[in-house]
């Protein structure tokens, strides 16, 4: 087959053009992140962090209890009840990894989406030219609470869903399968290492700014048309995606290689 060679330079440009924003728009956070002690800005950050965090621990919290049923019954059937092997596969698949990455892949489709859309929304209908007649930067005032709102969310999420996924699935089990809660519980604390909750803080870290830089770049990349707010939605959830995914393999070679 024949590489069209047009469309692909185009898709490395674009791509190539969508990471420099990302970078560019990490960097202006970074720089500054000390705008958020303002009090307008403070508000917008309480309230990214309740849609984002708060509202979604309910869901968090079932999804983690299944997974860790899932996992548990699994273990169970393979190996039967070993404390010590039950402690540590749950180690490190729920702190490891499913943890970081199930929580940033519940804010992806829950909040990702919510803000490219609604940051796409208030290009197209010319709040954010209000914003600045009015003499404020719509950046600071709209983007750096959002990018470090959704980060201190996916951070939360993160142990909430391991807490879960632990606490549940032993839970669960030790009445179903009358296995003792109290011995495997702390196996698994025994098990758990400093180094191992490094790994699992670092990953959440990196995927909260990853998912809230992306979907706020995207969303504020919507130029005059309604019709592109559903296609930055769709590019933030996509590419938020691929970059975790990315990320979360690139942390774990490093780690644990």
């Amino acid at each position: 087959m024949m590489i069209n060679a047009q469309k692909l330079g185009k898709n490395t440009i674009k791509t190539f053009r969508y990471l420099t924003g990302y970078y560019e728009l990490l960097c202006y956070f970074i720089k500054n992140i000390r705008l958020l002690h303002k009090a307008p800005i403070r508000a917008v950050l309480y309230k990214q962090v309740y849609f984002t965090g708060i509202e979604a621990l309910s869901k968090v919290a079932l999804i983690g209890v299944l997974i860790g049923i899932v996992i548990i019954t699994q273990i169970v059937n393979i190996a039967g009840s070993n404390a010590v092997l039950i402690g540590k596969i749950l180690v490190w698949t729920v702190v490891r990894e499913l943890g970081p990455l199930l929580a940033a892949i519940i804010i992806i489709a829950r909040s990702g989406t919510a803000i490219a859309s609604e940051l796409g929304s208030m290009k197209v209908s010319g709040e954010t030219d209000s914003l600045r007649i009015m003499g404020i930067n719509p950046v600071e005032y709209l983007l750096i609470p959002r990018i470090a709102g959704i980060t201190i969310s996916v951070f939360i999420l993160t142990f909430y869903f391991q807490i879960t996924a632990i606490a549940g699935g032993l839970g669960f089990t030790s009445i179903v399968r009358e296995l003792p809660f109290v011995q495997h519980l702390k196996v698994i604390f025994s098990a758990l290492s400093l180094f191992e909750i490094s790994v699992s803080l670092t990953k959440s870290l990196v995927f909260g700014l990853l998912i809230s830089t992306v979907s706020c770049y995207q969303g504020f990349s919507v130029k005059s048309s309604i019709t592109e707010i559903p296609q930055a939605a769709t590019r933030a959830v996509m590419q938020s995606l691929f970059l975790v995914f990315i990320f979360d393999g690139i942390i774990t070679l490093i780690s644990f290689a």
